[in-house]
């Protein structure tokens, strides 16, 4: 006997994604006959460019497509029977087996049809008990919606007037009925143009389509990568959900997002890349009165630009930034600079902005005032750069009246706090806590600013900085210790005020910079070794404070001296009294005249002692005394370099204590008192 067909309990159904190279789908339920077979692409039902093999086959078969369906199409392969009966059985007639068998077969057939057909129905669950499936009457469920009611069965509800269903009324007093698409129209969606928010398709096009389209857009939560600028032209809105909805500039060279006009909002986005994050610059029209707010501005060359542009009658004016944050950004995180003919920006309001490198080595200043004529404000701002930055604040030659109040600046390194440019006039500065290692404001201004309360916790540390009427309750000087390992010449530091050297290793050359370089500058130098090693203080012309060299001979023996650009001049100083020398074991001293009282012993022969000659630059002014200490015979002389002594002789000491003080007054040395 011929076998016949087995039916198993294998749905009459089966799904395929195509990858576009197979060609081949098999099928694991039997068919009667090839056009039992419904094939459909996707929701498509084909009717040709297949082939059908394994009809009659209990296993199944074959679907062979002409063509390998496209990627990512659905191939459906579905058994689809009519509900009919062909044959018949004779009265008294044969009955065979196989006829039997063929006929059951399609029943059972057609029964799991109904199966897979019920799956795909609305139904109950097997555990589910309602009182009641029938459906309402017809005269009942007329102009009604289907519902169900308490217990879950189903009833019929009031349907909505058409009119409800195409328009809107607002709850309140005085709401009017607007159509539904009007009211969707007053905020267009970037994803109403097609943009995906996937962070994969470019959606450049699409925003811009929707700017053109619309006056408010909305950016819902997603990454939008971009190619090119997107302008926010006159009156328009542009705004997110806030962190979550984040435009990406694909590339550097252009700004992400750019305001050339008046009156538009910018809000509630994260900007990342590009060159600037957000500009603003009068291209279309006068760029007044933008509001741009709740941004966070990511990894761009600088955050935000306002630009006086080209145009003196398309200003940037009187634009308003509040709670924008610019993090790791290349250069600058807001510059207001004039790129070409135009006015300056001006009177700009700059609220709650914070510039924060994090750990970005950024190069430029977190907020750089480099044009702005008049009337920049920023009010409870802050700038945290890294050590490479230029300046937390910087304010430019080309600006006036700007207003600084409420600050805050920081970095690890010595970055200046406010670095105020020359040209810059009449900058205020209010209540600034500089917590940057550098100057708290650095002056190049030549003293054209205002300062109150600034530079907590070093209140108003500057650095050149012009005082005109100066009253000072406390002062301090920045104070250097120096000991060089084996004397020999020394520089100041001229961030110093005070230096205090120790000569205890050899005798000092503390040479001063040549004065032209320091002008305006006031040093103190101080010795305080007790060794008989001379700190001699000089310039780098070869001269000195008061036109030569100054000796410092005894502990704690100092020289204050200040420079007018033209030579250096001794403003105070302080030989300490009774600071002598002894002199011993040579036939001929020629004393520094460090000190103002030399005890020479004679003891071992005849001993000169040789002052220098009156005009030279350690004598003139110089008054000293010499004094034989020994009990012996032998003579001391006081002589003078060039011939000659005190009062125009040699001075002979011949006993213990005899001595002799003179003065020089740059032609000779005067005798001022002689023992005997």
């Amino acid at each position: 006997m011929t076998e016949h067909i087995k039916i198993g309990a294998v749905p009459p159904r089966r799904h395929f994604i195509a990858d576009g190279i197979q060609r081949a789908f098999a099928y694991p339920f039997p068919i009667f006959a090839t056009e039992d077979m419904e094939v459909h692409l996707d929701a498509a039902l084909q009717t040709g460019g297949f082939a059908v093999t394994g009809s009659g086959s209990s296993a199944g078969g074959t679907v062979i497509f002409d063509l390998a369906p496209a990627e990512g199409v659905q191939v459906t392969l579905l058994r689809r029977l009519p509900y009919e009966r062909v044959t018949d059985f004779l009265e008294s007639g044969a009955l065979p087996a196989r006829a039997l068998n063929d006929e059951y077969d399609y029943l059972t057939a057609c029964v799991q049809q109904l199966a897979d057909d019920a799956s795909l129905t609305l139904r109950y669950a097997a555990t589910d008990l309602p009182a009641s499936s029938l459906l309402p009457g017809r005269a009942a469920r007329a102009n009604q919606l289907l519902a169900f009611d308490g217990g879950g069965n189903p009833t019929v509800t009031p349907a909505i007037d058409s009119e409800a269903l195409g328009s809107f009324v607002a709850p309140g007093a005085g709401a009017v009925r607007r159509s539904i698409r009007d009211k969707l129209a007053d905020v267009a969606s970037v994803k109403d143009f097609g943009a995906t928010g996937d962070g994969i398709a470019d959606d450049t096009l699409a925003i811009q389509a929707a700017l053109t389209a619309a006056t408010a857009v909305f950016v819902p939560p997603g990454l939008y990568r971009v190619t090119a600028t997107l302008p926010v032209g006159y009156g328009q809105t542009l705004h997110g959900s806030g962190a979550g909805s984040i435009i990406r500039a694909d590339g550097a060279g252009f700004p992400v997002i750019l305001l050339p006009d008046s009156y538009a909002c910018l809000h509630h986005l994260r900007i990342e890349g590009g060159t600037v994050g957000v500009k603003l610059t009068g291209r279309d029209g006068p760029c007044v009165q933008n509001a741009v707010h709740d941004l966070t501005i990511w990894d761009t060359e600088t955050g935000v630009v306002l630009d006086g542009g080209d145009s003196p009658d398309r200003p940037c004016y009187w634009n308003n930034l509040a709670r924008v944050l610019v993090v790791r950004h290349l250069l600058h995180g807001i510059h207001l600079v004039r790129t070409g003919a135009g006015d300056t920006p001006n009177a700009n309001k700059f609220h709650c902005c914070r510039v924060y490198s994090l750990g970005v080595p950024s190069t430029g200043s977190g907020f750089h005032v480099q044009h702005g004529r008049y009337n920049n404000a920023f009010v409870d701002c802050e700038a945290n750069l890294s050590t490479t930055a230029h300046s937390c604040f910087r304010i430019g030659p080309d600006t006036d009246k700007t207003l600084l109040v409420n600050l805050y600046t920081e970095s690890v390194g010595g970055v200046p706090n406010v670095y105020l440019e020359a040209g810059s006039i009449e900058t205020s500065i209010t209540n600034l806590f500089s917590a940057s290692g550098g100057p708290a404001i650095w002056d190049q201004s030549g003293g054209e600013f205002t300062a109150y309360n600034a530079g907590y916790p070093a209140k108003n540390r500057f650095k050149r900085s012009q005082v005109t009427d100066l009253t000072v309750e406390a002062m301090r000087y920045e104070t250097r210790f120096v000991d060089p390992v084996a004397g020999g010449v020394v520089t100041p530091d001229m961030t110093r005020s005070v230096h205090l050297v120790s000569a205890f290793n050899g005798a000092v050359e503390f040479r001063l910079p040549a004065p032209g370089a320091a002008e305006g500058r006031s040093l103190t130098i101080k010795k305080m070794d007790q060794s008989g090693n001379v700190v001699m203080v000089t310039d780098a012309t070869g001269s000195g404070p008061d036109g030569r060299p100054f000796p410092l001979g005894g502990r704690h023996d100092f020289v204050t001296v200040v420079s007018n650009g033209a030579a250096w001049w001794i403003t105070a100083a302080h030989l300490v009294p009774g600071n002598a020398g002894f002199l011993e074991g040579a036939p001929l001293f020629e004393p520094d005249l460090s000190r103002s009282v030399y005890l020479v012993s004679a003891f071992g022969g005849a001993t000169e002692v040789r002052l220098p000659a009156p005009s030279a630059t350690l004598a003139v002014g110089r008054t000293v005394t010499i004094k034989k200490s020994d009990i012996s015979g032998n003579a001391v002389t006081v002589t003078q370099g060039g011939g000659g002594g005190p009062d125009g002789e040699a001075i002979v000491l011949a006993g213990k204590g005899h001595a002799v003080t003179a003065m020089s007054n740059g032609a000779a040395w005067h005798i001022l008192a002689r023992n005997p």
